[in-house]
């Protein structure tokens, strides 16, 4: 492609259980104490948004490094020898005696997947772990989840921002994703309306999942959807004008450039700023701003295959949108195929095996494949 990318921030070894169709729509009728559940094997592969995104925008075409921090250990050395096999580990950071991150990831069937998770290494990534000089001849600078990761969020994200500024004066253009986090957590008592009211005016590109977002930005808001959704999908429950589109608002107010909000297996919801705050992007970048400028809309999910696991899902859809928007694809292009490889990517219990060429993505697309109700 010639546009050199980087994805940077957390990565872990994710460990998942394969788990067979039950038919339960609660976890609590699966996972109980003193009982033995029987599973059909296990998935190991490398996780988090510098292996899901990362990854996936290589596999459709990008020009990509991948930045995450291991420890010298043998989860360290495992997520390493994924990332070789992939010609994707050049890049990566090394920190002693440090422990590698991992998750455990329990993807039953129809329930949404629980993280038992170690941050390890992540939480010690700092600015200063990505060299001045590989920012030069990069376009785009992608950062994941920052809310598991312990020096980008303590401080009020000063340690963010220093990175995000960084990144900026060297003309890169900026994207970021977050992840979910657990309110009992030093993460889940942050302040991140705080963090994000610092963050958003560097964000060129920001693509979080909007339960994350209404967590951290509209706390009673998220708690009145939990009380909706009675124990289910909060996504299930949304209105994308009532429940959606406030939040929306609040994150172009705070001065990010295109919003990208995963909303589950019903779509995506998508708004990009006016002219004058696309055209602070990086020339470099190639973004036809008159095409991109004052966008609205939500992009329905296309019908997989099959359900094995939501696993990597979002990573590998904003991985196809921003590798779409590199090819100097219109965002309505771009959304398409974003929901499009998360269609694929929950067909594999992993977050690569599932996902297709964004061009036999488009030949899908342009035969009409099925969108959900």
């Amino acid at each position: 492609m010639g546009k050199k990318v980087i994805v940077a921030g957390h990565v872990c070894l994710d460990i998942t259980p394969a788990f067979p169709e039950t038919g339960k729509r609660m976890i609590s009728e699966i996972l109980k104490p003193g009982k033995l559940i029987e599973t059909k094997g296990v998935s190991v592969s490398a996780g988090g948004a510098v292996a899901n995104t990362g990854l996936a925008m290589k596999f459709f075409g990008a020009d990509v490094r991948l930045m995450g921090k291991v420890g010298c250990d043998e989860f360290g050395e495992m997520i390493c020898n994924i990332l070789k096999k992939h010609g994707a580990d050049e890049y990566m950071i090394h920190a002693g005696n440090e422990t590698s991150s991992y998750s455990v990831v329990i993807a039953v069937p129809g329930i949404d997947r629980i993280f038992l998770h170690c941050p390890g290494t992540n939480n010690t990534f700092k600015a200063s772990d990505i060299p001045d000089d590989i920012l030069k001849d990069t376009v785009l600078f992608h950062f994941g989840y920052p809310s598991l990761m312990r020096e980008m969020y303590t401080d009020n994200g000063e340690e963010l921002v220093r990175l995000f500024k960084k990144v900026k004066e060297s003309g890169c253009a900026t994207s970021l994703d977050l992840a979910a986090v657990d309110p009992n957590s030093e993460a889940g008592r942050t302040d991140w309306k705080v963090i994000l009211k610092k963050i958003l005016p560097y964000t060129d590109f920001f693509v979080p999942s909007i339960e994350e977002l209404c967590f951290m930005i509209d706390r009673g808001r998220f708690e009145s959807w939990q009380e909706r959704a009675k124990g289910g999908d909060i996504t299930e429950v949304l209105d994308p004008e009532k429940d959606i589109s406030p939040l929306a608002d609040m994150c172009m107010d705070l001065g990010c450039g295109v919003l990208l909000l995963k909303c589950g297996a019903p779509g995506m919801y998508y708004r990009t700023g006016n002219a004058d705050r696309l055209k602070g992007l990086p020339g470099k970048l190639g973004l036809d701003t008159e095409a991109w400028s004052d966008k609205v809309g939500f992009e329905r999910s296309y019908k997989p295959d099959a359900v094995l696991s939501g696993t990597g899902a979002g990573d590998t859809s904003i991985a196809a949108f921003l590798t779409a928007m590199l090819e100097g694809g219109r965002p309505e292009e771009c959304i398409k195929l974003a929901a499009a490889a998360g269609a694929c990517c929950v067909s594999a219990y992993d977050a690569l095996s599932g996902l297709k060429p964004l061009n036999e993505l488009r030949e899908k697309i342009g035969a009409g494949w099925e969108k959900t109700a």
